[in-house]
Order: structure tokens, then C-alpha cells, then sequence
């Protein structure tokens, strides 16, 4: 009797062990795929007729039906929702990129360039052209005071600018009373950004100016005559954009350096995300670079002119 308990004792405790190790693998194997992520951010191009791609890596694009055939200038985001702007007053949303929605903005001329700050979207374009919406999807009119068509904007140290044709700078606080600004004779009529506490402003013939507070503008040499149309900061550098393939970068936003992408392409736009620089620009150009030096070739899968590219985290 006393030998066969102790084999059934024997025979229980084995068990027990080798439910506790089967469970101790399949946690194990639980915790390794809980922890297994992928990066939530999202590239945004847009371009002529109504294109839209999107990518994860900006590598690897997929078009997306924007249900307009209108071309699409800028792209935004804020507020959980991206927003995008075009010819003849045309803006979109979408909060995940994929299924788009056109929204009221109350002008038929095109939109140039949109941004977001202060807990406010703010779409700029043609004769003067500001609108400005805190969810996307409503959008209210302001007076620029100017009749000039507005290009570039962006949001930095509690000031609004906006850029556009025949020297045009405009600054506001409040986004409602806008203040004309001296280029010193440049005509910054593409984009104009914030980062590493400067203004950054763009244009013809190589034109490139600073602010530290959006008043007083310097003008910075960019070693080139090429039209400049986009600018971005990441990873410690900035770096602008133009025409006929012109890269040029910069640590501080006053000296700058030339390289080389390899096209001759008119680049239009540029962003910065997931440790990616990516530019586009006419033919379906999409270049990539992690360091803003070596750039990369990418298939888009058309031929139209991109206009903006846009990371959103």
C-alpha cells in the first residue's frame, strides 16, 4: 500500500511540474509579444490632382483617395486630426489618414500652406487669404490686411507669421490683428517655420531670413540662387529645399551647407519623423536620408508634382 502511494505522490508532483513549466513558456511567450511595438507615426504627401500617399517608414507609400481632384498644397496636424489644404478653398480631414473628409472654408481661393499651434489650425493663400479653426472642421475668416497671396505660415514664440509675395511678413499674437513686417527688399514667398528658437523664412534667388521673435529679419547667405520652398528642423539640423534638386542644411539657421540628393528635380517639400528626413517634389520625387546627406531614391507609383510631405507622430 505504501508503495503505491508513494508512485502516485511521484506521478502527481511530475505533473504538477510539468503544468507549472508549460505555463512558466507560454507567459513567457505572452510577455515577448506584448512587448513587440511598431512606430504609430505617419508620413502625409500631397500633391496635384487630388494625390495623397501615406507611409509608415518613408519608404514603402500607399495613395489614399482624397475625393478631390483639386490640388493639394500643405498638410497639418493637431488636435488629433489632420488636416490638409488646396486650390479653391479646399481643406480635408481625417484622423487616421485613410478615409478623408472635405470641410467648408468659406473661400474659393486657393489655400497655400496650413498650420497648427496654439491650440489653433491657421490656413493661409491667395489675396490675403488667413483662416483659422480649433478643431478642423469649422473655419472662421480674419483680415490680413494685405491683398498679397500668403505662402508660408507657422506658429513660434507666442507670434504668428505668415509669409507671401512682394515682401510680404506678416506677425499677429492673436491670430485676429496682423502687423506688416520689413524683408529688407527679399521676397519670402515659400514656406516659413519655427524651430531651435528661430524664424526661419524662404524665397527667391536663394533667399533666406531669421527672427529670433518674428519683427526684425536677418538675411542669411544660402551659397545658391535657387528658389527655395520648404524647410524643416530635425535631428539638430535644419534643412531647406528648392528648386533643381538644392539641399542645403544648417545647425543654427545662419550657416549653411549644400548637398547633394541626387536629382535635379524641383523639391517642394520636406519633413522630419521616426529618425527620417523625406522630401518630395515633382515626377513623384520622394528621396529619404537619415542624416540629411545621403539621400535615397523611393517609388510613389505616379508622375504628379508633390507639393508638401508632413510626419505626424
Amino acid at each position: 500500500m505504501n508503495k503505491v502511494l508513494y508512485i502516485f505522490l511521484i506521478s502527481l508532483f511530475s505533473l504538477t511540474v510539468i503544468s507549472c513549466a508549460k505555463k512558466s513558456s507560454d507567459d513567457s511567450k505572452t510577455t515577448t509579444d506584448n512587448t513587440t511595438t511598431t512606430s504609430s507615426g505617419l508620413y502625409v504627401a500631397v500633391g496635384a490632382e487630388g494625390t495623397l500617399l501615406t507611409s509608415s517608414d518613408g519608404a514603402n507609400w500607399t495613395a489614399q483617395t482624397s475625393g478631390t481632384s483639386s490640388n493639394l498644397r500643405a498638410v497639418a496636424y493637431g488636435n488629433s486630426t489632420l488636416v490638409v489644404v488646396g486650390f479653391s478653398g479646399t481643406i480635408l480631414t481625417s484622423s487616421d489618414g485613410t478615409t478623408w473628409t472635405s470641410r467648408t472654408s468659406g473661400t474659393t481661393n486657393g489655400l497655400g500652406n496650413v498650420t497648427y499651434g496654439n491650440s489653433t489650425f491657421m490656413a493661409v493663400g491667395n489675396s490675403g487669404t488667413i483662416l483659422t479653426s480649433s478643431d478642423g472642421t469649422t473655419w472662421s475668416s480674419k483680415t490680413s490686411g494685405t491683398s498679397e497671396d500668403l505662402w508660408g505660415v507657422t506658429y513660434g514664440n507666442s507670434t504668428w507669421v505668415t509669409t507671401g509675395d512682394n515682401e510680404t511678413i506678416l506677425t499677429s499674437s492673436d491670430a485676429t490683428t496682423w502687423t506688416s513686417r520689413t524683408t529688407s527688399g527679399a521676397t519670402v514667398n515659400s514656406e516659413v517655420i519655427y524651430a531651435n528658437s528661430t524664424f526661419v523664412a524662404l524665397g527667391l534667388n536663394g533667399t533666406i531670413l531669421t527672427s529670433s521673435e518674428g519683427t526684425s529679419w536677418d538675411n542669411r547667405t544660402s551659397g545658391t540662387t535657387e528658389h527655395l520652398l520648404a524647410g524643416i528642423y530635425g535631428s539638430n539640423t535644419f534643412v531647406v529645399v528648392g528648386w533643381s534638386g538644392t539641399i542645403l542644411t544648417s545647425s543654427d539657421g545662419t550657416t549653411w551647407t549644400s548637398k547633394t540628393p541626387g536629382t535635379s528635380e524641383d523639391l517642394w517639400g520636406v519633413t522630419y519623423g521616426n529618425s527620417t528626413f523625406v522630401t518630395v517634389g515633382e515626377s513623384g520625387t520622394i528621396l529619404t536620408s537619415s542624416d540629411a546627406t545621403t539621400w535615397t531614391s523611393r517609388t510613389s507609383g505616379t508622375s504628379v508634382l508633390f507639393r508638401r510631405v508632413f510626419y505626424k507622430e
